[in-house]
């Protein structure tokens, strides 16, 4: 039987030889889900290579993710240029140091297309430790394939996939493997797979304590006990510590987005103790409300069946409710990845609970028939999935960001942009915009408009008016202006709205 599946009573067949269990596919099962699994994550790299081809990532964040990675394998460890010109270890605003055991592949295929298939493949395998929880819980096979199928079609999943790069993405699929490791009692494995989660950015292990907790109310108080220990420690140290360290002393600029509660995470404890109704106030926001709709709907509420586990998604789930930061609060970016895993792991398990309950009568008839489940569990991703998913179908249909769904066509003006990028030299000091910036990034020294700085060419895009990471037309308009004026720099490529500077002067 293979890795991760329950025991099951084989019936004997008319010749005394062992039979599957009705619902054990065995190894046609397997395959299927690497199958689906390997489908996924062409479709997801399709999406995110066509998606930067089309010159919709940005400096923030791929460009900011490949700089990294490109210094890294250049001898500089996780070094990036930030969006005031400074050299910045990526260290001293996440903790984030999985991205760095990438720089090997950038030997082998050194661009950032790189990075969003990497992400893609890795996002893609989560789905098999999902089909062995689910095997292991709901005892069929069919079953077991169908919450394979519900990892892998969960819309915040394929958002943050096709949502350029970050190595908090990839902690999705380990922290899936957690889950079935810490479900098993494979104790090595949950410290590989829980050590490199720690590794994709410093609040993933507040997720773990959570795990840790789930896993000692059920019998494994020792393990859950070193997990929260060390878990807790590497968050503390990476916050209290490498942060400031790596960033003059000052604590994460990210914090800055929690300014209605307080300026670090004690402003926001005594924010709960101390003001818990404003707290509240907050978390009714009727965007916050559909944001919570958006991430259990898809799951039929029953990842609240097994509460327990769903409470690894708390620790993200409540930085992003308490965060003034809009994106935080929607399943089209990045912020749902560590939150994912546990919210399908958990109703692949209140699913199993369900069907295991002889009361209400009807609702034990309706769960009874695992084909039927499985089928339903399939189509209601489906459709969750084109409703709210990332696919580009038409706006009539979804209701997902018309501007996310458009950004997958490769039209003549990015043509324009990749003819105004491939001008310039490999290596020399870039300034570009924020959409420009993440085709040119592998070099030292890349600023974002409109620092300059040293730059010997600056890239600018009068039609998507990016000041740093900020659409502002106004702004962009008044520093293109200043721009033009300089003697130093001349206008050598001026189409659709696509400038080229060449400095001519020191």
């Amino acid at each position: 039987m293979s890795v991760g599946s329950p025991s099951r009573a084989a019936p004997a067949g008319p010749a005394g030889a062992p039979r599957p269990a009705p619902g054990d596919l065995g190894r046609r099962a397997d395959w299927a889900v690497v199958g689906m699994a390997a489908v996924a994550a062409i479709v997801l790299s399709w999406l995110s290579v066509a998606r930067h081809r089309a010159f919709w990532t940005g400096r923030f964040d791929l460009g900011n993710m490949a700089q990294a990675v490109w210094s890294t394998a250049h001898g500089r460890p996780l070094e990036t240029t930030d969006a005031a010109g400074r050299q910045f270890s990526r260290l001293g605003a996440h903790v984030d140091p999985l991205l760095g055991a990438l720089a090997p592949l950038w030997a082998i295929w050194p661009r950032p297309e790189m990075l969003l298939v990497v992400q893609a493949i890795a996002v893609s395998l989560g789905a098999l430790p999902a089909f062995w929880l689910g095997r292991r819980w709901l005892g069929d096979d069919r079953l077991a394939m169908a919450a394979a199928a519900v990892y892998l079609l969960y819309p915040p999943i394929g958002w943050a996939t096709v949502t350029e790069f970050h190595p908090v993405t990839l902690a999705a699929p380990l922290l899936m493997y957690a889950i079935w490791a810490a479900e098993t009692g494979r104790m090595w494995h949950l410290a590989l797979f829980a050590g490199l989660a720690l590794m994709a950015k410093e609040q993933v292990g507040l997720a773990l304590v959570m795990l840790a907790i789930w896993m000692a109310v059920r019998g494994r108080r020792r393990a859950g006990a070193i997990l929260a220990g060390v878990s807790a420690a590497w968050v503390a140290f990476a916050v209290l510590v490498v942060i400031p360290h790596y960033n003059e002393g000052r604590g994460s600029a990210f914090l800055s987005r929690y300014g209605e509660a307080g300026d670090g995470p004690g402003d926001v404890a005594r924010a709960f103790l101390t003001h818990p109704w404003e707290v509240f106030t907050t978390l009714g926001d009727p965007g916050r409300i559909g944001y919570l709709a958006a991430l259990l709907v898809p799951l039929l509420l029953l990842s609240l069946v097994a509460p327990l586990l769903a409470l690894g998604a708390l620790p993200d789930l409540a930085l992003n409710l308490l965060a003034d930061w809009w994106p935080q609060q929607s399943i089209e970016y990045q912020y749902g990845a560590v939150i994912a895993p546990f919210l399908v792991a958990s109703a692949i398990l209140g699913l199993a609970r369900m069907r295991a309950r002889t009361r209400p009568a009807a609702l034990a008839r309706a769960l009874a028939s695992p084909v039927r489940v499985a089928v339903g569990a399939v189509l209601i991703m489906l459709v969750s999935l084109v409703l709210m998913g990332p696919l580009p179908v038409p706006p009539a249909v979804s209701i997902a960001s018309e501007s996310r769904l458009s950004q997958y066509e490769r039209g003549p003006h990015a043509r324009v942009l990749a003819e105004a990028v491939a001008m310039v030299p490999d290596g020399v000091p870039v300034s570009a915009g924020n959409l420009i910036a993440a085709h040119l990034s592998n070099r030292r020294r890349i600023m974002t408009f409109p620092t300059i700085d040293e730059a010997r060419w600056v890239l600018v895009d009068e039609r998507r008016p990016y000041v740093a990471d900020r659409l502002n037309a106004r702004d962009h308009a008044l520093e293109l202006a200043i721009l033009r004026a300089r003697r130093d720099f001349r206008v050598v490529f001026d189409r659709d709205g696509v400038l080229v500077f060449r400095r001519v002067a020191p």
